[in-house]
């Protein structure tokens, strides 16, 4: 839990993925401002952040959520990622993680708000850092539950103590709060192609931070729902994404998705398989979406040509008929396409469901209805990955249709269409999101399970790095054992 600044490995990432997407700007543009000379350290730290943060987001968080939320199962051809399929994972499974998340991302950010502190010149660095801050800590906190947070920010401090992750949510949005206030949309100095998300644009910020904002009160809608309430109303009339907050990658010098990037060491070996639970349900819908998500299985003969998932922990049976998750959410090991698929931080549709649901539960005042909210969701999905069909989908299938059984029904809704959005490329937030509110509600327990029962992950395991350097490490957790904010 030192604090390791820009090592020689992200310098290199960082050197191809900034000029890569730069476009016409010049790397580490910051409009020429003398004032920054100073601080030219922030802008390399802040790709630093964003690089670490996708990177946890993208490989090792995207392959346990993306499982466990049984959009792929382990391939029965190979071996990788049968520990996950069967909830038998350790603490060693998780040491990289959170390595990512506190020494690469977390002791970052704390530099950059070091480096700025008392600098009106970099707020806009600050405003994005406090923003990454408050993710990396939710990422965190969602992922292990309690975890350190405020002895985080002094290097000197090699055995944080741990805060309760209702602390840390509190924390979290004073963050946002903090970074809402510095926002300028105006500001003549800001990130250029140094800031991998939305390349300085303040306004995008801005309205990332509020979606972020209204994504954190909303986990809180089970177990402080006058909180998350209170919270939302601080956000009627407020903007939010309309477009996906999201790290591009390219086949260029070593700057593939970092999904891709393993599955090449790891020679090509195609570990995941498309999951009944989500191919059935994309199937009986007609979902145009399954065929960017998925490559079709096609027998030699001809006679079988569709999106066919295997139930979960099947590896054991010697089946061979399955599809493969596709390129466009990074993979498929055998498409050099997947080294192109970006790493969404939120995405639009994500946006959409989260004010379709507050306006539902009545905490959101909108100009729309929380139905036309959720069909803007599906559109933006649709959009996102440029599929065809969107109408035909809204007006036919049954998981399109806006229920009028209430409220829980309503939500139900929702969730199952963030779900779809999500396949392959929010994993992560998928399976949280079905922690918190238990949709989709057909999920099925693996056949390999080790757990003897019918329960399935809620959490992931402390590593192993804390449980034996850690001396205020506050004891092991069960995998089935639900974290604060996961009442049901």
């Amino acid at each position: 839990m030192t604090t390791i600044h820009i090592r020689y490995k992200w310098l290199l990432f960082l050197l191809v993925i900034v000029t890569g997407i730069s476009g016409c700007k010049k790397f580490l543009d910051t409009n020429d401002n003398p004032n920054l000379a100073s601080n030219a350290s922030v802008e390399l730290l802040l790709p630093s952040v964003q690089a670490a943060i996708g990177h946890a987001l993208g490989n090792p968080l995207q392959i346990h959520g993306s499982i466990w939320a049984q959009y792929w199962t382990q391939n029965p051809t190979s071996s990788q990622y049968r520990s996950l399929d069967q909830y038998s994972v350790t603490t060693t499974s998780f040491d990289r993680p959170w390595r990512m998340l506190y020494s690469d991302a977390i002791a970052d950010i704390q530099e950059i708000l070091n480096l700025t502190q008392g600098k009106a010149a970099s707020n806009q660095y600050t405003a994005i850092a406090y923003l990454m801050k408050a993710y990396a800590f939710q990422l965190a906190t969602d992922a292990f539950g309690d975890v350190p947070l405020t002895q985080t920010a002094n290097p000197a401090i090699t055995n944080p103590a741990y805060n309760p992750q209702q602390q840390v949510y509190d924390s979290i949005l004073a963050f946002v709060d903090r970074a809402i206030s510095l926002i300028d949309v105006d500001a003549e100095v800001h990130p250029g192609s140094d800031d991998l998300i939305f390349q300085g644009d303040m306004e995008q910020w801005l309205r990332f931070a509020n979606t972020f904002k209204l994504r954190a009160l909303l986990r809180l809608s089970e177990v402080a729902p006058q909180k998350a309430a209170a919270g939302i109303a601080t956000l009627n009339g407020a903007e939010f994404l309309e477009d996906d907050a999201q790290i591009e990658y390219s086949a260029v010098g070593g700057n593939q998705n970092p999904l891709f990037s393993e599955m090449l060491g790891l020679s090509r070996v195609q570990n995941m398989v498309a999951s009944e639970t989500v191919a059935k349900f994309m199937t009986q819908n007609r979902d145009p979406r399954a065929d960017v998500f998925f490559d079709r299985y096609r027998n030699t003969a001809g006679t079988i040509d569709s999106i066919i998932g295997i139930k979960q922990g099947s590896y054991r049976t010697n089946t061979r008929v399955f599809s493969l998750p596709s390129a466009a959410v990074g993979a498929n090991g055998r498409n050099d396409q997947s080294a192109n698929a970006p790493v969404k931080f939120m995405s639009a549709a994500e946006s959409y469901f989260l004010q379709a649901e507050a306006v539902v539960r009545g905490w959101l005042t909108s100009g729309q209805t929380a139905a036309s909210l959720f069909r803007q969701g599906i559109r933006a999905s649709f959009e996102s990955y440029n599929v065809n069909g969107v109408d035909t989908y809204l007006a036919s299938a049954p998981a399109a249709q806006w229920p009028g059984g209430g409220t829980e029904a309503q939500i139900r809704a929702i969730i199952i269409q963030k779900w779809l959005a999500m396949t392959g490329n929010q994993g992560f937030e998928a399976w949280t999101e079905w922690r918190r509110t238990g949709y989709p509600d057909f999920f099925t327990v693996s056949l390999a399970t080790a757990l003897g029962d019918e329960r399935l992950p809620a959490r992931l395991l402390y590593p192993s790095s804390e449980v034996t350097r850690n001396v205020n490490f506050p004891g092991i957790r069960q995998i089935y054992e639900p974290v604060w904010w996961d009442v049901d």
